[in-house]
This record gives C-alpha cells, structure tokens and sequence, in this order.
C-alpha cells in the first residue's frame, strides 16, 4: 500500500524526514507520534504527493514518486481520503451538501449520488442529519461528517490530522472508538498523526514514533511499550522508573512494580491520586522520582516496600542517560 525506499526531503527551516525506509500494508492502522517539527507533516504531505523527495521514493498505490507528473497527482489523490484537524466543512452547506461534494467531483449523478450519502451517513451514525447545518451538529458529529466525506468516495487509504484534536474527553473516546469501527469494517488503511499516546495503544495496529526527521521505531504498541528501541521512545510511550544496579542505570514501568511485606527498595510516598480502579502512586527511591500502582490508597510521607521482576527492566546505552535528566 505504502512504501518508502531511503526517502530523504529537506525543508529550508526546520526538519523534513531523513533516510526514511518502511512499508504500511493494506488494512493497516498505523499511528504517527511526534514533537511538533519532527517531520509528520512532511510524511503525510509525501504520501499525498504534495511534496517529492529529495532522494530515494515513494509508493503509495501503484503510484511513484519518481514517474508522477501534475496531471497523474489529482489521479493518486483519488485513492487517498483526508480528515483535518480543523474539519474544513463548509458553514453555508448543509450535512449531505458536504458528504456528497467528493461525489460531484468524481462525475457521479443523481440517485447513485443519494445511495452512497445514505449509506455513509448509516455508517457514521448520522442517518436522518442530512439537512441539518454544521451550527446544527455537535462537534463529535462534524467529525464523524469529515469521515463520512472521507469515506465516501471509498478510500484505498485514509490520512487523519490530529483529529480529536478539537474535541472534549468524553466525545473523544466514543470518537476513537467509532473510527476504529469505521476503518476496520471497510479495511481502509490509514494513518493517524497524534500526540496522545493513549489514542495509539489502545487502538493502533503500530506506531510509528518521529524525531528530529528520523523514524526512531516502528512497531506495535505491546512490543514498543515493552521493547522500545531507544530512551526517547520509552520515555514518549509513558513514565519510567530509574533504579542503579551494579553500577548500570535500569528502567521499569510503573505497572511492573509490586507491593510487598518485606523488600529492600522502599519508596517514600509522596503523593497519591485515586484513577477510578487503582491508586497512582509518586514517591521516592535512592533520589529518583518513581511512579507506580496500588489498590489501596497509601499514606504520604509513609514508606512503602516494593520489589519487581528483573526481566522486566529495561536497559540502555549510557547515551540515553542524559534524556531523562
């Protein structure tokens, strides 16, 4: 579906991607992470042929970067469906002005027009809307309208721009939801850019994590959460507890620790916050700050006894020591 071969492009401020290698396959749902500048942008711009490389190639479909001319992009573009941020829907249109407007574009006419509205529509959830205008709509239902206009014209591949961006937290979760749904059911490979690292783990097939231009890993969520390739992708992917043993620095997860009777490491407690079915815990340990779980609340300014498994430490170069300082 995608591909990009040793793919390089240079911006004259800020970074474009470097060296880019990787393969996003039919169907897949794959989650783009990174600061602002790191080159998402740039990735996604490639794709849509809106920007060439400056060396190696891009595939997306049975389309090249190095064979694609001004006359054959609008064709690559036919196959490819965007959702922005900021939904780009047309205030003086109504729902099924909106939805249908690809259509138009396309050459498609009449009642072939209506069928394929109708049945988008029934697909995001917004039968019987078609008249309402975007003052009418909440903003989960102008979201789900910027996927059905996506969809409709029935995407090879689906590009989402931060698109729980504008949105609150409990509009957002059933969002998420309902667009996994939504590309699961019509298999549409896509791309989702985000900074929320929960989006990615509950529902991405892989992620793939940005830097300065650089793809540092891509993967899925449980191998990457478990086995990042470097400290900044452990660090992006959650919080890390540091602990020293035989003069090396280790790494562990907050939901590896384990509260016990009797152990040599004891935290002190410095803060403790309810989550609904647990307790997070922050204290102390050796002058490290360190996070962890706990069913019961625990006292602050108590000390607690916790121990872990050693398979479950993670260890890093001692060049990574200085990005968690």
């Amino acid at each position: 579906m995608i591909e990009f071969q040793n793919v390089s492009y240079a911006h004259q401020k800020g970074y474009g991607v470097s060296n880019l290698n990787m393969n996003i396959p039919e169907g897949e749902f794959a989650f783009l992470i990174g600061p602002t500048g790191s080159g998402k942008t740039t990735l996604m711009r490639l794709i849509y042929f809106d920007l060439l490389p400056d060396t190696g190639l891009v595939k997306v479909n049975n389309f090249f970067s190095s064979k694609i001319t001004r006359r054959k992009i609008p064709k690559a573009r036919k196959s490819i469906g965007m959702v922005f941020q900021d939904y780009k829907l047309l205030k003086d249109r109504n729902l099924f002005e909106n939805i249908s407007l690809p259509l138009h574009v396309l050459g498609f006419k009449g009642q072939e027009i209506n069928n394929r509205v109708e049945e988008v529509l029934d697909l995001v959830g917004l039968s019987g809307k078609e008249d309402h205008l975007l003052n009418e709509l909440s903003g989960g239902e102008q979201q789900r309208a910027c996927i059905a206009r996506a969809l409709i014209r029935e995407p090879d591949l689906l590009l989402l721009d931060e698109p729980f961006s504008n949105l609150d937290s409990n509009i957002k979760l059933s969002m998420r939801e309902e667009i996994y749904k939504i590309i699961k059911e019509t298999n549409t490979t896509t791309i989702l850019v985000t900074h929320d690292i929960n989006d990615s783990l509950n529902i991405a097939d892989r992620i793939l994590i940005f830097k300065a231009g650089v793809l540092q890993q891509y993967d899925d969520p449980v191998n990457m959460y478990c086995e990042p390739a470097n400290c900044y992708c452990a660090k992006v992917l959650g919080d890390l507890n540091q602990i020293d043993i035989d003069n090396k620095t280790f790494y562990i997860r907050p939901e590896k620790i384990q509260i016990v009777k009797e152990s040599k490491y004891k935290v002190f407690v410095e803060k403790c916050f309810f989550q609904g079915k647990e307790y997070k815990i922050i204290g102390k340990l050796n002058g490290y700050n360190w996070h962890f779980f706990s069913k019961k609340p625990l006292k602050k300014l108590d000390f607690i006894n916790i121990d872990y498994n050693l398979d479950d430490l993670i260890f890093f170069d001692s060049l990574c020591n200085n990005f968690f300082e």
